[in-house]
């Protein structure tokens, strides 16, 4: 029998084989006798043997099994000295998470909560841990993605992104140090413990969350042989010769109430001091670390050793030791070096190895970084609050952060994120250290920092970014910059429309204000052409007299000699007279993709093909539209996706080029355009992507696939929590279609119940929608069924308000009709002929439905064409099954699709 062991295990096997006893197991690797006997009731309960004697026969091949160690990237960080103790404390652990999904261990600082937690969840594959050490109120969910490498889409919430990072498998979360993000943290887990049933949090800090169900865990300090062990351990680490006094380094663990933080430090020391040197440094009064007068004698002993500590290091240490401590993460020797008082590198070098060596700094891992334990950086910050030239340390600190910030933006073409991310909670510390006030410094790290945020995928974070470098900017002109970019983050994230549109107000008074007739100009056609393009998005309630007023007002103060503001008056105008949202007016809108063009703004040029675009679209005019299309998807290249100005234009073109594939029956180019939504985040997002995956793949014949990702969007939409849309629905009716195709009547009520659920949701009429009227007309086509035919046939020729799935619905309409032996039937063929043009699926089913009517052979030739051009393998395969001759084909065909046969 497989057995897996832990190290400590296989350890005390090898002595057990050496016939040793348990008080020699428990000297020889200093631990205490009850540890060594759980740990012998383990391995007897794991081999199954009875006793001793019978254990130790398994040593040779329990030594080549040794417990594995998390290797997830996201795992817990490894550590780098020996872990004492607490084997009772993990068998606890290990059950109560077998009984709770969170867990708080709870303990005073020092205590040992994290390098328990981080013992635990190595031996708990799959685990992730995030250190909140850095982390401010509001950004524990930013932290979690960060560390499980997700990035939400412009329009998904993060805590989405975060659910689907995790998975539906059981896995465990660790968030450590949450004692200054109690509320944040408390939230956080409610809403994760909720979306995600297979996840175990378990959290460290020095007080419970309070949240129901919540399992709390006392970590006490070490039992005193566990003590003496670590102490020992370190000392010899740390180059000390210490004699076996051992009643002295009792006496010495005892002082530190054997806290393992303050015997670590301590040790660090033994060997200049030695043992009975350090019990005599802790004779001196003990405060609270927080310099308070309430706390217990453990926050005193640790504080004790840490004023000790301090009190060693010379003048120069103990200066960098106070300045480091407002870096919140790690930093770098540059970082150093500028909130140091000389700004020397080679002095700063010097020093802060010293401070490594003194165990007051610790160096990552595998990085040229350093950074201070949370208790640590605490009591420096305390001595910080004293020193007089704290503003001139802080003033430092805004120097560093502002151009670090700067510099990553200038590096946002290459290699950045992970810098980024190192430096991300710096960065926001800065900036909140100086809230007040219109300063050149902090305004240009708010929008720095917001264009980072942004281009990281973090769009609620940029949105707050730039409505502070908003309010720091230095004159009303950068403040309207600041407050457009803002829009852009509220427009492509889950802001309200209303947020949306307030913000460009806003723009347009501070432009006003300023004497900036154009900015006024621009700002206030924005609102009108928003509202008339996007209204699904914003739902304004902006009445027509108002924007009618708005664009008045910009044509009024804007210079029409200035190509841009042309450029928007026209594209608003063009949208504006249509008489109604996404409905351009016809003429207007050629006379604005002619002014975009001329300004050569590439988001102009965009938004004036779209309006373009979208008029030949409604007016049927589909290779028009798809040229249009075509054109604005080649301005991708002159657009930077890291900048939210271009954010809306960049969705919008990938979003549409998709949309007139589908109307133009391009599945292939569909498709391709669907999947780039898919994995570029910052194109589209994962809803758009979802709603043309769904039809694209059904139509193709990928119907397991199809139905796969329809139930992704379905489920994420339920998450959520949000209205649904028309693609939504559209999506479900696709769902319907794979369904019903694959034969699978036990599911199709469920997509149906769904269609249904998801229409009603959106105020969407099934009868009136194209998608949902073309499914129903070619499920009764395949499945033969006829009964309703007619009602059917009557709503594929009724008048749609969308124009997407229009074709499809005429053209399997037109089918059905001839299929059923309908009156009207050539009526109808001859109608949908003449009002289905340029649909590459429309016209492959169109002619079979016409070698139903009159068996033409060369239009069954003709339609088999036409659906392999476009990679329709399901039709492809229903047709080749009317072809006399070809029906063992046509059926072989038909199961590598998992595909039902057709009746009709």
């Amino acid at each position: 029998m497989e057995v897996t062991v832990s190290a400590r295990e296989a350890e005390v096997l090898s002595l057990l084989a050496e016939r040793r006893t348990n008080a020699e197991i428990a000297e020889r690797l200093f631990i205490s006798v009850r540890t060594v006997e759980s740990h012998v009731s383990s391995l007897l309960r794991k081999y199954g043997v009875a006793d001793r004697r019978a254990l130790s026969a398994v040593l040779p091949a329990a030594a080549t099994r040794p417990c594995p160690a998390g290797a997830a990237p996201t795992g817990p960080p490894a550590p780098r000295t020996a872990f004492f103790g607490r084997e009772a404390e993990l068998e606890t652990l290990a059950r109560a998470v077998d009984d709770a999904r969170l867990v708080s261990l709870v303990g005073v600082g020092g205590v040992g909560k994290t390098r328990l937690a981080v013992e635990f969840a190595a031996r708990w594959p799959p685990s992730a841990f995030v250190d909140l050490v850095p982390v401010r109120d509001g950004s524990v969910a930013q932290a979690v993605a960060a560390t499980l490498g997700v990035t939400p889409g412009p329009r998904q919430p993060l805590s989405e992104a975060i659910s689907d990072g995790l998975g539906a498998d059981r896995s465990l979360l660790v968030l450590d140090n949450c004692e200054h993000l109690l509320d944040a943290v408390a939230a956080f887990a409610d809403r994760l413990l909720t979306a995600c049933p297979g996840v175990t949090l378990l959290t460290t800090g020095r007080e419970r969350l309070g949240v129901p169900g919540e399992l709390v865990l006392p970590v006490l300090p070490l039992p005193g042989s566990d003590g003496r062990a670590l102490f020992l351990d370190r000392a010899r680490s740390a180059g000390a010769r210490l004699t076996d006094d051992t009643a002295t380094v009792d006496e010495l663990c005892a002082r530190l109430d054997n806290v393992p933080l303050a015997i670590e430090l301590a040790a660090a020391r033994s060997a200049s001091l030695g043992a009975a040197g350090l019990l005599a440094a802790l004779t001196d009064p003990l405060r609270v670390l927080t310099g308070g007068r309430r706390a217990d004698r453990r926050h005193r002993s640790l504080r004790g050793v840490l004023d000790w500590s301090y009190g060693l290091l010379d003048a120069d240490e103990q200066t960098l030791f106070r300045r480091l401590s407002v870096f919140v993460g790690g930093f770098d020797l540059a970082g150093a070096a500028r909130v140091a008082p000389h700004g020397d590198v080679a002095e700063t070098a010097d020093l802060l190895g010293r401070l490594v060596e003194k165990s007051l700094v610790t160096r990552e891992r595998g990085a040229d970084r350093w950074r201070m334990l949370g208790t640590v950086r605490a009591f420096a910050g305390e001595h910080l609050g004293t020193d007089p030239a704290r503003g001139q340390v802080f003033d430092r600190y805004l120097e560093w952060a502002t151009s670090t910030a700067s510099d990553l933006v200038d590096r946002l073409g290459g290699e950045w994120r992970d810098d980024f991310d190192l430096a991300a909670d710096d960065l926001r510390a800065a900036l909140l250290a100086h809230r007040y006030g219109a300063r050149p410094a902090p305004h240009r790290l708010a929008r720095a920092l917001g264009r980072l945020s942004y281009a990281r995928g973090f769009v609620a974070a940029a949105l707050d970014c730039y409505r502070q470098a908003a309010a720091r900017a230095p004159d009303p002109a950068e403040a309207v910059a600041d407050l457009r970019a803002a829009a852009d983050c509220a427009l492509v994230g889950t802001a309200t429309g209303r947020q949306v549109l307030d913000l460009l107000l806003t723009c347009a008074e501070l432009a006003e204000a300023a004497g900036d007739g154009n900015a006024q100009a621009l700002a206030l056609t924005r609102v009108v052409e928003l509202v008339d393009r996007f209204d699904g998005r914003l739902a304004s309630d902006l009445t027509r007299e108002r924007l009618t007023g708005l664009l008045e007002r910009a044509r009024a103060t804007g210079d029409p000699a200035d190509p841009a503001v042309a450029a928007a008056v026209a594209i608003a105008a063009a949208w504006h007279a249509g008489g109604r949202p996404n409905r351009p007016d016809q003429e207007l809108a050629a006379v604005a993709a002619a002014a975009a063009r001329r300004c050569g703004v590439p988001t102009l040029v965009s938004a004036g093909l779209d309006v373009l675009g979208t008029a030949h679209a409604q007016a049927g005019r589909a290779a028009a539209a798809q040229r249009i299309a075509r054109e604005r998807f080649e301005l991708l290249g002159t657009l930077d996706s890291t900048d939210p100005r271009a954010a809306p234009e960049i969705g919008d073109i990938v979003h549409g080029m998709a949309t007139v594939a589908i109307r133009a029956g391009d599945l292939p180019a569909a498709l391709g355009v669907a999947r780039r939504m898919a994995t570029d985040q910052l194109a589209g997002d994962r809803t758009h992507s979802l709603t043309t995956l769904v039809p694209a793949l059904a139509l193709r014949g990928r119907l397991h696939e199809s139905l796969a990702q329809a139930e992704a969007l379905w489920q994420g939409w339920q998450r959520a929590d949000r209205p649904p849309s028309g693609q939504l629905v559209g999506a479900m009716a696709f769902a319907v279609l794979a369904c019903g195709f694959r034969g699978d009547r036990g599911s199709l009520p469920l997509w149906r119940e769904r269609l249904t659920t998801s229409a009603a949701g959106a105020g969407v009429s099934l009868a009136n929608l194209p998608s949902a009227v073309f499914a129903d007309c070619r499920l009764a086509l395949h499945l033969g069924d006829f009964a309703d035919a007619s009602r059917l046939v009557e709503r594929a020729f009724a008048a749609f308000s969308g124009f997407r799935y229009e074709a499809y619905a005429r053209a399997a309409g037109a089918e059905l009709a001839v299929a059923a032996g309908l009156p009207d039937a050539v009526r109808r063929l001859a109608a949908a002929e003449a009002d289905v043009a340029d649909n590459a699926w429309a016209a492959a089913g169109l002619a079979r439905a016409r070698w139903r009517s009159a068996a033409d052979p060369e239009a069954l030739v003709a339609a088999l064409t036409g659906w392999q051009r476009i990679g329709a393998c399901a039709e492809y395969a229903c047709t080749l099954a009317l072809l006399p001759g070809r029906e063992e084909e046509a059926r072989a065909e038909l199961r590598s699709l998992g595909m039902a046969a057709p009746d009709g």
